[in-house]
């Protein structure tokens, strides 16, 4: 009996030190797969830099990027992505992808960079604010608000190939935004901060409006009252809470412009940054809630008492059809409020 006890005793810790072994395998492989990527992502930024110096050795009218530079966008987004992967704001995806989109902005134009940290950083907050409320009606609400490698596209990807172009046209560096000097590059400026502040204002409206609101959210397209958490449904706090987040990320591009632009004595005002960003904010907000309306399919689940996405017997039906889901519907508003805005924006906009 002894010897029968001892050997399944024998038999259990050699099977957890397999298990355990699997595990260090798993972690191992995984912990390569990482440093091979980034090992390639700073390849990939050096090669930036390269090019930068041989662009400007044929093109004397090209600013080639400083080792500076080059630097602050390597390591900065580096340690805040790993920042926001230990406090479980990004998965190990999410946060490749951000260290990504973070070192084309930076390297870009550092305007472009405080803009996107202030709608990281107030978004992640945000996200985690009153979450036990937030669970009661959010059937997809996650703990910690982790985003993973598609939300971080759906939200950077406009803003990252906005900043390439921008690199293209006027080369690295801090401009101040003036149609009658820098057009395209003005354009593409107001382009990419119009898509932040879209992404930042609907962040805003979902995560404060369902927390703050005291009365029932109210379908864009029809104004029926909707259940709580119902795609395309808004609230005057939630509407004001998007004005204010685009607002914060106008103001912060707008700050780094005051630090980092030579000469702003000599062109025209910058403020109105700040008005755009609330703007964007606003219509990116209204723009999400009315493709969230149609095009992203609503119902309340009577099972668990919560709305949901899908369709099944014990589902009612609220509104839309499924066509998209949530981070389709935060790509085409980006994208349609990064083509169309700036247009209203230069009719407005100061000159000499």
């Amino acid at each position: 009996m002894e010897q029968q006890i001892s050997t399944n005793q024998a038999l259990r810790s050699s099977m957890n030190m397999q298990f355990e072994d699997g595990i260090f395998i798993k972690d191992y492989i995984r912990m390569m797969a990482y440093m091979i990527v980034l090992c390639f992502t700073l390849a990939i930024s050096l090669s930036f830099w390269v090019l930068s110096i041989t662009a400007s050795t044929y093109y004397g009218t090209l600013q080639p990027v400083s080792p500076w530079r080059w630097l602050f966008s390597v390591l900065i987004p580096l340690f805040i992505t790993f920042r926001a992967f230990k406090r479980r704001n990004l998965d190990h995806g999410g946060a490749i992808g951000a260290m990504l989109v973070g070192f084309v902005l930076s390297m870009a134009n550092m305007s472009f960079f405080g803009a996107l940290l202030t709608f990281f950083v107030t978004s992640s907050k945000l996200t985690k604010w009153k979450g036990d409320i937030k669970k009661q009606t959010d059937s997809d609400y996650k703990e910690g608000g982790q985003r993973n490698w598609l939300q971080v596209f759906c939200n950077g990807g406009v803003p990252t190939e906005l900043a390439l172009l921008y690199m293209i046209e006027a080369g690295p560096g801090e401009i101040p935004v003036d149609f009658g000097k820098q057009y395209s590059a003005s354009w593409m400026c107001l382009s990419l901060l119009g898509a932040l502040a879209c992404s930042t204002g609907d962040t805003w409206a979902s995560e404060v409006g369902p927390v703050l609101s005291r009365r029932k959210p109210r379908l864009i397209t029809t104004w029926k009252d909707v259940p709580a958490g119902t795609n395309g449904g808004v609230t005057p706090v939630g509407l004001v809470a998007s004005v204010l987040g685009g607002g914060t990320v106008g103001t912060a591009y707008y700050f780094m412009q005051l630090l980092l632009v030579k000469d702003l004595n000599f062109t025209v005002p910058q403020w109105p940054l700040i008005l755009y960003g609330a703007i964007a904010g606003l219509f990116g907000s209204l723009l999400d809630s009315f493709l969230g309306a149609t095009m992203q399919y609503s119902g309340y689940d009577e099972s668990i008492g919560k709305v949901v996405s899908y369709e099944s017997p014990s589902v009612k039906r609220i509104s839309g059809k499924p066509i998209l889901d949530n981070n389709g519907v935060n790509l085409f508003s980006s994208v349609l409020i990064a083509l169309f805005l700036p247009g209203f924006a230069w009719i407005f906009w100061p000159r000499h």
